[in-house]
């Protein structure tokens, strides 16, 4: 197996503590530093700065530390309402068309949650989450379903039945000088 200095773990913080606490445990049950990093899969200095960690500072040592960075704007509960909106129209939050659109989302996050997000900032962030741009299929305004329905269903057969021939047609019943075939006689 190999491994990488500086390569993170994965695993949730308190997946990743409860593996630092099983590697004391096992090393209190007598096992080796090299035993403990092939069955966690981890680096045998991991180990080790575990083992030390622990020594100066005891289980406290080991404890999951807080996500490094700036705290999120949106709750994972907020998040799944915003990915939420997706299945429904925008129609149905008072724009006027079907088209979904970063500044239409930034918009309504605003006005649900308070929260701004820059359109370009929204745009990656859903194209993390494999929501891409859609356009809706355009149709005229005039369309007009149940005289579509009814032409398919009366006049459409009348027309392909009136347009089918009793005789098969072929090219050279029709154009006999461009279809002929080439000559066998030669020059």
């Amino acid at each position: 197996m190999h491994f990488w200095p500086g390569m993170r773990s994965k695993g949730s913080a308190a997946e990743l503590e409860r593996r630092r606490l099983l590697a004391i445990e096992r090393l209190h049950d007598g096992h080796s530093t090299r035993e403990v990093a092939e069955f966690l899969g981890v680096h045998l200095r991991t180990v080790q700065k575990w083992k030390a960690l622990h020594n100066q500072k005891g289980d406290a040592g080991l404890a999951s530390k807080p996500p490094l960075g700036r705290m999120p704007k949106l709750t994972n509960r907020q998040i799944q309402t915003v990915l939420g909106w997706f299945r429904r129209s925008p129609m149905e939050f008072g724009y006027s068309t079907e088209l979904w659109t970063s500044r239409r989302l930034g918009d309504l996050i605003k006005k649900t949650f308070g929260v701004t997000f820059s359109s370009n900032y929204l745009c990656r962030w859903l194209t993390a989450r494999d929501i891409t741009p859609q356009k809706p299929k355009r149709q005229a305004c005039q369309r007009d379903e149940v005289r579509i329905k009814d032409w398919v269903r009366n006049d459409w057969p009348r027309l392909v039945k009136k347009g089918q021939s009793k005789t098969p047609i072929s090219c050279w019943s029709m154009r006999p000088a461009a279809c002929s075939p080439p000559s066998s006689a030669g020059p």
